[in-house]
């Protein structure tokens, strides 16, 4: 840090947390130095987050919000009480997620970041204003003043615009698409995708869909014929489906569960109107794409997609319009804007300097952040994790707090080595300001600069949940100890640190063997060539296959553009035999004939998905147990040892292992089901099994059913039990299972080996989704697959890229093409070919600026020379050559 931070001479220096047990944390004491930047480190399934976010950031945001008036607190969602024996001194708390909420459909890049304010502010105070008859008025202070306006061409009074006039969310939003820059329309075709079914076998989506499954006996009363193939209705029959009139009926129906017969008044909404009704009703991205299927979208033809009203457009700042000006990137947009007050009359000067600095302050960080190549209109769905959490922590440092406890969970997260520069900027501001800062983090570069180590572990799930190391970093890396920090409670050996060799460049950063250049396309390539779209130009690079690459660059080089929007659905128009879309105008694929695209998003919606059942080890336990001889006698089969149809199930909680408490004023408090103790099933489950393996299956029972030979941890397990292992205690459980082995021994080599076979998936980070997703390609042959895997690294302790570079080569051993879209130099300095996109970020980024091997851009980035342009230009070049420097091991 090149700045000290500011920390009070008086009262506590650490918050001391006494006794966590939160998920797997082993009853942890630690004091955590405040007014300092503290990193968290750890493998992954540590317990990192169970300490930064499960214990310290939730005792602090609990204890704030107790602080509020009971009326306050009913209307916010509060968190529960950490299972923690004392948290001592913790400040109010704050926390930005790895994955920041998806923003709502009416959210930009400029409301979300308030840059939009300061614009709209400029545009109503210094703007030239247009008349009712058209003709533009210099700015003037009458504006300010609140003075009604006279047109100097027509005489003609009028009332200023306010701020709110160029809002597209209020008084400036386009009247045509009410402020979303699309119109969207009914598409009839997706309605009834398979005319082959009857109204009452659910032809009919949106009824289906979209909760409305009453609708087909409401047609019914109006005359349709709802049990016969959808082809068949005539003309006036498909009218009244799609479009007919809202009619109230009285109606008996059937309640399809539990068969109980009722009468009722009912609307009747056509498939077309029930669309429309859903679309009025949505309020985020999530409910969205419950709809689009039904719709067809296109850029509103009013206002051109700039969401705002004719009036809103047609005043002028430096000759354009709000809407151009939104469409400049933000690095442009603050330097046009710097010009402003030299274009104002005198009596303005003063008050467009003011607006300006307010501008260039709110725009300052997030360009810091490397975000100057995004403009105010960019729809904030379509930013990427990394780009809204940055967005969130520079309006953290924009707030001026002081004495809060900011948890940054993985903030290096889509952030180029160049990048993070002005993240630690941002980190000193908040400290400058008085606060604290907890980070959890595996960037090596990120945990050098941080004040404080806190290093759990040492491995995973049971393996972990315990402090091997808390120390000042100067003395982890061999250093001493600074005056600060003289006195400070410390924890563990720096000689038994995990990551400390990785932070003194002890570690070897190639752990694979590199190709030579000569070699890269001996197995054959992958040419693709593309037309400019966005800020990218016309492309032309060439994908070595059998190999890994790496697609490198700035956040906003158009890396996403080239892989995602152009070679990925390039390829995938070859398997659907269709036409090649653009930006893609060439596409030569080698052998290459299938894409798969694995990302680090949550892996199911709820607590029902769990790592047996994606995995698919669930269905061969299933089998196993059905096959036994109690089983048998019961007359159970596979389906009803399902917690999530099975008779099984337990009926308290419906197989969901938890039930939800409505405790009034207070959150809602979720419990273990008291009923099966969290196992999903009822008490006749437990009971199957547990009279050891000695009864054979009948004949002709499948390869992995229960047999003599059952290992004997297997004997006294039911499958609840077994669910209640880690993989790597099932898999030596399951030793007789052939098939259920091998898929527990894959996903033990994957280092999945301490996750739970019922742990819920989307309680998963976001490493170990994309690496369970990994796991169901694995074991098979993979000739012609090209796996993209968009930035393969986050939440990876270095050690763990190692795992992932070895799963990696297993998909390369078996036929397939492997590309990552990468900032880790690590992985960078492992593959076998690199695409460096850039130089820059938005206009200034969008070409391929070298390409070549790992040896290649080093060697080269001294002298400027490279295969496919100057990797004297490459920043990811440089980086590389300073960290491969910096680990000559």
């Amino acid at each position: 840090m090149t700045r000290e931070p500011i920390v009070p001479s008086s009262g506590p220096s650490v918050i001391q947390v006494r006794g966590a047990r939160v998920h797997n944390l082993r009853s942890v004491d630690v004091d955590v130095p405040l007014g300092r930047l503290v990193a968290v480190a750890g493998v992954s399934g540590s317990g990192k987050s169970s300490l930064a976010l499960g214990t310290l950031y939730a005792e602090g945001a609990r204890r704030y919000l107790e602080s509020l008036s009971t009326y306050t607190r009913r209307r916010l969602t509060q968190a529960a009480r950490p299972d923690v024996d004392e948290v001592l001194h913790v400040p109010a708390a704050l926390a930005l997620h790895q994955r920041p909420p998806v923003p709502g459909v009416r959210s930009t890049f400029g409301t979300s970041t308030e840059v939009l304010g300061s614009l709209r502010l400029a545009y109503s105070r210094l703007g030239h204003h247009t008349c009712p008859n058209g003709h533009l008025n210099e700015p003037t202070i009458d504006v300010a003043l609140d003075v009604r306006l006279r047109c100097t061409t027509c005489g003609v009074e009028f009332t200023q615009p306010a701020a709110e006039s160029f809002a597209f969310n209020s008084d400036g939003a386009c009247p045509r698409c009410e402020g979303t820059g699309t119109v969207r329309t009914v598409d009839e075709s997706t309605l009834v995708p398979d005319e082959s079914l009857s109204i009452d076998e659910g032809a009919v989506a949106p009824w289906q869909n979209l909760m409305w499954s009453l609708m087909k006996d409401v047609a019914r009363d109006m005359g349709v014929r709802t049990d016969v193939p959808f082809r068949e209705l005539t003309a006036r029959e498909r009218e009244i489906v799609f479009h007919g009139p809202a009619e109230k009926r009285h109606i008996l129906y059937v309640n399809e569960k539990t068969s109980v017969a009722a009468e009722m008044d009912f609307t009747y909404y056509s498939a077309v109107h029930t669309v429309e009704n859903a679309l009025s009703k949505v309020k985020d991205e999530r409910g969205m794409k419950r709809v689009e299927k039904f719709l067809h979208e296109a850029l509103c033809p009013e206002c051109g997609g700039s969401r705002l009203s004719a009036l809103a457009r047609s005043t002028k700042v430096r000759g354009i319009g709000l809407d151009e000006a939104c469409r400049l990137p933000l690095g442009r947009l603050v330097e046009w804007a710097s010009g402003i007050p030299a274009t104002m009359p005198d009596e303005l000067v003063v008050m467009a300097e003011q607006i300006v600095d307010e501008l260039r302050v709110t725009a300052s960080r997030l360009m810091d952040l490397g975000l100057d190549y995004l403009s105010l209109d960019r729809a904030s769905s379509t930013l990427s994790t990394g780009e809204r959490q940055r967005v969130q922590l520079a309006r953290a440092v924009r707030n001026r707090t002081t004495g809060v406890l900011y948890v940054l969970d993985e903030p290096s997260i889509g952030l180029h080595p160049h990048n993070l520069r002005g993240l630690t900027g941002v980190i000193e501001d908040l400290l400058a300001d008085g606060n604290s800062v907890l980070l959890v983090d595996h960037d090596a570069q990120l945990l050098r600069e941080a004040h404080w180590l806190l290093e759990i572990g040492p491995g995973s799930g049971a393996d972990g949940g315990a402090v091997v190391l808390s120390a000042p970093v100067a003395q982890v890396v061999g250093g001493q100890a600074p005056d600060w920090a003289v006195g400070l409670p410390t924890a563990g050996d720096p000689a038994e640190s995990i990551i400390r060799p990785f932070l003194t460049g002890q570690a070897p950063v190639r752990v694979r063997e590199e190709v030579p250049a000569e070699r890269v396309f001996e197995l054959g390539r992958i040419d693709l060539e593309t037309a400019p779209v966005h800020t990218v130009h016309a492309l032309e690079v060439s994908v070595p296959q059998q190999r890994l690459t790496a697609v490198t660059g700035v956040s906003g080089s158009g890396k996403t553009t080239l892989v995602l929007e152009a070679l990925v659905p390039a390829l995938r128009s070859l398997e659907a035999d269709a036409p090649l879309p653009l930006p893609a105008t060439s596409l030569e694929p080698g052998d290459t004939r299938r894409v798969v695209v694995v990302d680090a998003t949550p892996i199911g919606a709820n607590v029902r998905s769990t790592v047996a059942t994606y995995s698919g080890v669930m269905d061969g336990l299933r089998r196993a147990y059905a096959a036994l001889p109690e089983a048998r006698a019961a007359g159970l089969k596979a389906g009803d040892f399902s917690y999530n149809t099975g008779s099984l199930r337990c009926e308290h909680c419906d197989g969901t292992g938890q039930v939800v408490l409505d405790v009034q004023f207070l959150p809602d408090v979720e419990i273990e089901c008291p009923a099966c103790q969290g196992t999903r099933y009822g008490q006749r489950a437990h009971g199957i099994g547990r009279s050891g393996p000695t009864a054979a299956p009948a004949s002709g029972a499948a390869a992995d059913s229960m047999s003599d030979s059952a290992s004997d941890e297997m004997a006294g397990l039911s499958l609840p039990q077994l669910l209640s292992l880690t993989v790597s205690e099932a898999a030596r459980a399951c030793a007789d299972l052939p098939r259920v082995r091998r898929q527990l021994r894959l996903l033990e080599d994957l280092g999945l080996g301490y996750l739970t076979l019922g742990e819920a998936t989307p309680t998963l980070s976001g490493g170990e989704a994309q690496r369970l997703k990994l796991s169901t390609h694995l074991g098979s042959s993979q000739a012609g697959t090209l796996f993209v895997l968009d930035e393969p690294s986050i939440g990876l302790h270095p050690l763990d890229v190692r795992v992932l570079l070895g799963v990696l080569d297993r998909l390369i051993e078996a036929g397939a093409t492997v590309l990552v879209i990468e900032h880790d130099l690590d992985m960078i300095a492992n593959a076998d070919w690199v695409i460096d996109m850039g130089p820059g970020g938005g206009e200034a980024g969008g070409r391929v600026v070298t390409a070549g091997t790992p040896s290649e851009l080093v060697t080269a980035s001294a002298d400027g020379a490279g295969s496919a342009g100057s990797a004297a230009q490459s920043l990811t070049a440089r980086y590389l050559a300073e960290h491969l420097a910096e680990h000559p091991a």
